[in-house]
């Protein structure tokens, strides 16, 4: 089975239902300008259009037929979740989410679906994670930015989300959020190019420095964009610990038990992942359906100088073993 490890689905019932019923979620807006669908929360600035493809189901079983790719895990998208609205909203507002996702999936069987969590609230997320998970979701995907753009995932007040990702052995595909903090990103696109790295750098770095992995250790942890700069920054973590321990846990013990997509573009860099983490550490990914994805995910694979059974890992065997599937 091969299957695509990293991508996104919105399924266009939301937007359906929600032209006749904003009045649910009084902190979220939903704006249509023409064909652009764009959501604000809590106030704040409108996000980006949702993106070309993110709603065509048929377009992307089409085209994973075409690339010979039997199952697509599919987490929502990041500018939907909604962090910023009040805990008791948002979690009406991911089981909302949640409810169309898993009616969305259900007469598509290629897609497996991964649920939305209010991360503004432990308590919270930790209950909709448990009942997502009852309900049929393979797992969750979590951004880097709970309760806003300053929001940390080693917060005390995420412990109850993180205690029963533990007791559930549940996988969780973290993804950076989109936001441009650093004034310095705000050209040429290095809100993607770099930021994105950036994002998912420090907050997994927090997560090893604060032994979250071990704290938690039967919560499975997959990365996207094949961990950022986390593998070329390890040496440099570890000899931070070494040399200024502080509070700090050993890096170590937590990235060993880590996971990474293949979303790297470069054949030299995903094997040096493989090599750092170990290819039985590695999915498959494409980020579909955005213009930056891996467009031929299984070849690229298999341009990487590494073993047949290691290619078979990562195109497939892993994520099987981690999504249940």
């Amino acid at each position: 089975m091969i299957i695509d490890a990293h991508a996104h689905y919105v399924p266009s019932s939301i937007i359906k239902e929600l032209t006749s019923n904003m009045h649910l979620f009084p902190s979220v807006k939903m704006a249509i300008e023409g064909q652009a669908v764009r959501f604000s929360f809590a106030g704040q600035d409108a996000k980006r259009p949702i993106p070309k493809g993110m709603t065509d189901a048929k377009g992307r079983g089409e085209w994973l037929n075409q690339k010979g790719i039997d199952r697509q895990i599919v987490g929502g998208w990041l500018d939907m979740f909604g962090y910023d609205i009040p805990a008791d909203e948002g979690v009406a507002w991911s089981r909302f989410l949640n409810r169309h996702m898993l009616e969305g999936v259900k007469h598509h069987p290629f897609f497996i679906p991964l649920a939305t969590v209010p991360m503004q609230s432990g308590v919270h997320a930790a209950a909709v994670l448990a009942e997502a998970l009852d309900a049929g979701f393979h797992g969750a995907m979590i951004g880097t930015q709970p309760k806003g753009a300053s929001g940390v995932l080693d917060d005390p007040d995420l412990d109850p989300f993180w205690e029963m990702a533990s007791l559930r052995k549940a996988t969780l595909f973290i993804h950076p959020t989109f936001g441009a903090r650093d004034d310095r990103l705000k050209a040429y696109g290095l809100v993607s190019a770099i930021g994105r790295l950036t994002d998912t750098s420090i907050a997994i770095a927090r997560l090893l420095y604060s032994g979250h992995l071990i704290k938690y250790p039967d919560v499975k942890v997959v990365l996207s964009h094949g961990g950022a700069a986390l593998p070329m920054a390890l040496g440099r973590l570890r000899r931070s610990f070494e040399t200024t321990p502080a509070d700090n846990v050993d890096p170590m013990l937590g990235f060993r038990k880590l996971y990474f997509d293949t979303i790297v573009y470069d054949v030299t860099t995903l094997k040096f992942v493989c090599e750092i983490a170990g290819a039985d550490r590695i999915v498959m990914g494409t980020d579909l359906p955005f213009s930056i994805g891996d467009q031929d995910p299984v070849n690229f694979v298999d341009s990487v100088a590494i073993s047949e059974g290691d290619k078979s890992k990562i195109k497939g065997l892993t994520a099987q073993k981690l999504f249940h599937i």
